[in-house]
C-alpha cells in the first residue's frame, strides 16, 4: 500500500500567511502540520508515500527531504493547477500503478493517527473506504448521506443545503479503481474535479463504498479558528519541558515547553504553551495555548491563545490574543507624534485594533 499526501493547495483562506509560505508547513505546537500526517502514515506500517506539490514545492521539499527522518520514502509529484482532489489523483495515476492508497490532505490533522482506518481496509478491501464527522458547518465540506444499514449513499461537495451534519474527513482510501472514476466524471461548477464526485461514481456503478465515523477530534485547518483550535488540542498534550534558560525574576506554571536556546527574562509563561528554541522574551507574559516558534523576540508584551512564526519580534504591546502571526512580521508600538497607527498590511490580512 501506498500513500498520497496533497500538499499543493494554495492556502488562500490562510492569506497572507501562505502568499509566501506552504500551509501544510504553519506549525501548531511549534511542529508543522505536514509533519503529523507523515507520523501517521508510517505508524500505519505505510513507507512509500507520494506528495502533491504545487507553487511552495521548493518549500516542501526543503522540509521533508527524502522522507527518511519519517521513516518514509518520498517521491514529490508536481500538479500544474490545483484543479480538485480528484485532479490530484489522476497527476498521480504513474505514481500510483495497481496499489491500494490512503489519500492525506496535508492540512488536516486527525486523533489517534490512521493505523485502524488502514487495518479495516485492508481486511474488508472494499473499492473506497471514507471517514467521516459530525459538524457544526457540513456546507463547508463534502458531506455524506448514509442508507438506513449505515452505508453511504450519496456524497455533495460543499451543498448549500446539507442532508447531513456528516462532513468527510480528509483521509481516504482506496483501490486502484478510483482511477477510473476521476477519469470519468466531469469538472463541477467550481472547474475542479472533486474526489466527491468520483466516490459517489463508485457508488452509482456498484462499488462498495464505506465508511467509519470518527469519535475524537479532526482538524481541517485552512481557517485561522480551526488552525487556533488545532494548536489548542496540539498544546493540552504537551510533555512540560524546560531546557531553555530562566532568570530568577522569571516563571513557568502549567505544561509549559521552553526550548534549547530560549531565554526567559523577567517573564512569565502559564502553559499550555511552548517557546520554541532561541526565543528570548523579556518582562513578557505569554498565556495558555500559545505557541512561538524559533528564534523570535519578545518584549513588555502579553501574548495569549495565539501562534507566532519563526524570527518575529513584538515590543511593547499590551495584549495579543486569538491571532496569528507570520515569519519575520515587527510588531511594535510606535511613540513618534502624531500618534496614530502605522500598518504595512499584506493582501487579504486582517487585523483588529482597540
Amino acid at each position: 500500500m501506498k500513500a498520497l499526501i496533497l500538499s499543493g493547495g494554495a492556502g488562500t483562506r490562510l492569506r497572507p500567511i501562505t502568499h509566501t509560505s506552504a500551509k501544510q508547513l504553519v506549525p501548531v505546537g511549534n511542529r508543522p502540520i505536514l509533519e503529523f500526517g507523515l507520523e501517521a502514515i508510517s505508524e500505519a506500517g505505510i513507507s512509500d508515500v507520494g506528495i502533491i506539490v504545487g507553487e511552495t514545492h521548493e518549500e516542501i521539499r526543503a522540509h521533508v527531504g527524502d522522507g527518511s527522518q519519517f521513516g518514509t520514502t518520498v517521491t514529490y509529484i508536481r500538479q500544474s493547477e490545483p484543479l480538485g482532489l480528484a485532479h490530484a489523483v489522476l497527476t498521480a495515476a504513474d505514481y500510483l500503478g495497481d496499489d491500494d492508497f490512503v489519500m492525506y490532505l496535508g492540512d488536516n490533522l486527525i486523533t489517534g493517527g490512521i493505523t485502524e482506518f488502514v487495518e479495516h481496509f485492508r481486511q474488508e478491501r472494499c473499492a473506497a473506504r471514507i471517514l467521516l464527522a459530525r459538524v457544526r458547518s457540513p456546507e463547508r465540506f463534502g458531506v455524506a448521506e448514509l442508507d438506513d444499514s449505515g452505508r453511504v449513499s450519496r456524497l455533495i461537495e460543499k451543498p448549500k443545503e446539507p442532508v447531513s451534519d456528516l462532513a468527510l474527513v480528509g483521509v481516504y482510501l482506496f483501490t486502484n479503481r478510483i482511477l477510473d472514476a476521476a477519469r470519468a466524471i466531469e469538472p463541477s461548477d467550481r472547474g475542479e474535479l472533486e474526489i466527491t464526485d468520483a466516490i459517489q461514481w463508485l457508488i452509482d456503478a456498484g462499488d462498495e463504498v464505506r465508511s467509519q465515523i470518527v469519535t475524537g477530534w479532526w482538524k481541517d485547518t485552512g481557517r485561522l479558528n480551526d488552525l487556533l483550535e488545532a494548536n489548542r488540542i496540539v498544546l493540552d498534550a504537551l510533555e512540560p519541558r524546560i531546557s531553555g534558560t530562566l532568570d530568577e525574576n522569571s516563571e513557568v506554571q502549567g505544561r509549559v515547553v521552553v526550548e534549547e536556546g530560549a531565554a526567559l527574562v523577567n517573564s512569565h509563561v502559564r502553559g499550555p504553551a511552548i517557546i520554541g528554541r532561541d526565543t528570548r522574551l523579556v518582562n513578557t507574559f505569554v498565556g495558555p495555548y500559545t505557541s512561538v516558534y524559533h528564534s523570535c523576540n519578545v518584549s513588555d508584551t502579553e501574548i495569549e491563545h495565539s501562534i507566532i512564526l519563526e524570527e518575529s519580534t513584538i515590543r511593547d504591546i499590551s495584549r495579543i490574543e486569538d491571532s496569528l502571526i507570520g515569519k519575520q512580521v515587527v510588531v511594535q508600538r510606535n511613540s513618534r507624534k502624531p500618534r496614530a497607527y502605522r500598518l504595512m498590511l499584506g493582501d487579504h490580512s486582517k487585523i483588529g485594533l482597540a
